[in-house]
């Protein structure tokens, strides 16, 4: 259950810092790997922060 909100408060977080990231570059699409979706980068902004963050949840439950 932690892990489901875990995911659903830094996926969205992921696509806010990706979005600021090309606006304070000017860039619509951050490529044309995939033409109208934005480039790779827009369908793959929610693991920006929520891989990292899950990967510290398991490491640090393996831990302790």
């Amino acid at each position: 259950m932690l892990v489901g909100f875990l995911v659903s408060v830094f996926a969205p977080l992921g696509d806010l810092v990706e979005s600021q990231l090309k606006r304070s570059f000017g860039v619509k699409d951050s490529g044309n790997i995939i033409p109208g979706h934005g480039g790779i980068l827009d369908r793959l902004d929610s693991f920006i922060i929520c891989a990292p963050v899950i990967y510290l949840y398991f490491l640090l439950d393996k831990l302790f």
